[in-house]
């Protein structure tokens, strides 16, 4: 990893209700560097503000303060350097596999046929070459899931933002969607950001696991992963840091 690809300076985040007007506060003062090409995983308690974060890196909300730098840039607004990834995968069910990946650049005014050449680079490089044609409800969870990374892709964001990606999935297909993941993250090194209910999966994953206290969400405590890929569940090593982080954010439930 060579330099900050993501700074999150000192964000806050507060929530004003329309009616009463009360105030939540989703995050307060949060810090995080991520490296170019490092795989980070935040966990903590639900209602912590994981998702909140993300969206504010991806410029879908506006902090109440501090400052989100990509580059040294700052994060003012949705852009294509950051690609989302859902749980709900959010195709379009009326474009087939390709033009659902291609959409990124369409909208960025690529011409067609640039378009296509790289929704089929994408689309191969999640395992779907043969799947160009298919609509959404003609395809697993699985095979939708690897089409919403296919086009997050598509722009060649320099991060890569998952919220819960595989939350949806059974416990084979999650398995087996993790594994591709990492296969894509290898080939490709982007920065990843990826929001995760399950410590297992986030010790399967990343370099770094982030845990966050309950709201209003900061750092609580981050653990360096220092296990070699691909990783076994069974490992002691594994499943001593599980525990470690399972245990830091049982602190926060109490």
């Amino acid at each position: 990893m060579s330099g900050h690809k993501l700074i999150i300076d000192g964000i806050s985040k507060t929530f004003m209700e329309k009616k009463g007007g009360t105030s939540t506060v989703a995050l307060r003062d949060f810090n995080l560097s991520i490296g170019d090409g490092e795989f980070v995983c935040l966990v903590g308690p639900s209602g912590c503000g994981k998702t909140t974060l993300l969206k504010l890196v991806a410029g879908l909300e506006h902090a109440s303060s501090g400052a989100i730098y990509i580059d040294g840039k700052p994060v003012i607004a949705p852009g294509p350097d950051r690609g989302l990834v859902f749980q709900d995968f959010a195709l379009f069910p009326w474009r087939d596999v390709t033009d659902n990946v291609a959409f990124g650049p369409e909208v960025l005014k690529v011409p067609r046929a640039e378009r296509l050449r790289t929704a089929e680079r994408c689309i191969e490089l999640v395992g779907l070459s043969d799947s160009g044609h298919k609509y959404p409800s003609e395809l697993s969870g699985g095979m939708k899931q690897r089409v919403a990374i296919a086009r997050a892709l598509a722009n060649n964001p320099e991060v890569l933002l998952m919220d819960e990606p595989f939350g949806s999935l059974d416990a084979q297909t999650r398995n087996l969607m993790q594994n591709e993941l990492l296969r894509i993250w290898y080939d490709n090194k982007k920065a990843v950001v990826f929001v995760t209910h399950s410590v297992e999966e986030a010790v399967y994953l990343s370099n770094r696991v982030v845990v966050m206290t309950c709201s209003p969400g900061t750092v609580k405590q981050i653990f360096i992963v220092e296990l070699s890929y691909p990783r076994s569940r069974a490992d002691h090593g594994f499943i001593s840091l599980r525990e470690k982080i399972t245990g830091c954010m049982a602190e926060e439930c109490r």
